[in-house]
């Protein structure tokens, strides 16, 4: 059995912008629960408690970051390479824990609505948005390569958007009087908090799961790899996502002939290309057979 890699760029994740990103974000924290409690705006409020799950997440965003670039030992033979995938998994559960938070206080105040300090909730509202507009700006690019740093972003946006709706609610009662929209914009800022949560919680539990990619299609890598020649039949196929850069498969490559070794390596150069070029999947592991009486057959999917 040969455990070969095919090796491809790998996009560098800047940890140092998610220290950024805590700093502004616990500043915003602070300045928001001392300015809820003083003007008595719950959206306010909630605004301080997304902010401040988004600390606690971006504090374990950055630790399992740190974690994944550890090297791989005697005892973690994979490193840390999946402590990523269970930052990104346990930060977007806390933003449904929050938005249910929301939800529940937000339903209690609807009907009774209370005079509020709208002064002060349109300021604190407007820092909310320059703090963590900076704070998306710094992990955008980041967010677009790595799951971890994406369920960071996506707490970061959100928590953005929550200031704007805060904003137009701290607009209305000011001019309007109309104090029940704090308790709508409260509802809304945590019904789009589980929305943008689903997908992320969906894509960490697959990779975490090993299920096979979404984009990856068994049957089309069997039929590619059986166009080469030499090879009779390609079975006991596994594909998973390790993390966001590996995409690993292992199979079993029953050979058409009864070759040497060194034959062997020139045809499995010849398989990882395909998979690499047609699937993008850099880690392979294959294991040679001929003529190999086995029970089991074709395909098994994780």
């Amino acid at each position: 059995m040969r455990d070969n890699q095919v090796h491809i760029h790998k996009h560098e994740v800047r940890g140092k912008n998610l220290v950024f990103s805590i700093l502004l974000n616990l500043l915003i924290t602070i300045a928001q629960i001392v300015g809820g409690i003083i003007s008595g705006s719950l959206a306010l409020i909630s605004d301080a408690l997304h902010n401040f799950s988004d600390v606690l997440s971006l504090v374990f965003s950055l630790v399992a970051h740190k974690l994944s670039r550890r090297k791989a030992s005697i005892d973690h033979t994979f490193g840390y390479k999946r402590a990523e995938l269970i930052a990104a998994f346990i930060n977007a559960i806390t933003l449904i824990v929050v938005a249910l938070f929301l939800i529940y206080e937000a339903s209690a105040r609807l009907f009774h609505p209370e005079p509020i300090k709208s002064g002060l909730v349109i300021w604190l509202a407007l820092l909310g948005i320059v703090v963590n507009g900076g704070s998306v700006l710094l992990l955008k690019k980041d967010s677009e390569h790595n799951l971890n740093m994406k369920s960071a972003y996506l707490h970061l946006l959100t928590d953005m958007m929550a200031s704007v709706a805060v904003l137009v609610g701290g607009m209305l009662m000011k001019f309007y009087g109309w104090f029940w929209v704090d308790s709508v914009m409260t509802l809304l800022i945590a019904l789009y908090l589980i929305y943008v949560s689903y997908d992320l919680i969906k894509s960490a539990t697959k990779m975490l799961m090993l299920f096979t990619p979404e984009h990856i299609d068994i049957k089309e890598i069997v039929r590619e790899v059986h166009k080469i020649i030499g090879v009779n039949k390609l079975h006991h196929i596994h594909v998973w996502h390790l993390n966001d850069e590996e995409l690993h498969l292992e199979a079993h490559l029953d050979c058409s002939e009864d070759i040497k070794m060194s034959e062997f390596n020139i045809l499995l150069e010849k398989v990882e290309i395909v998979l690499f070029e047609k699937f993008h999947i850099n880690h392979i592991n294959i294991q040679p057979e001929f003529k190999k009486e086995d029970p089991k057959d074709f395909i098994v999917q994780d």
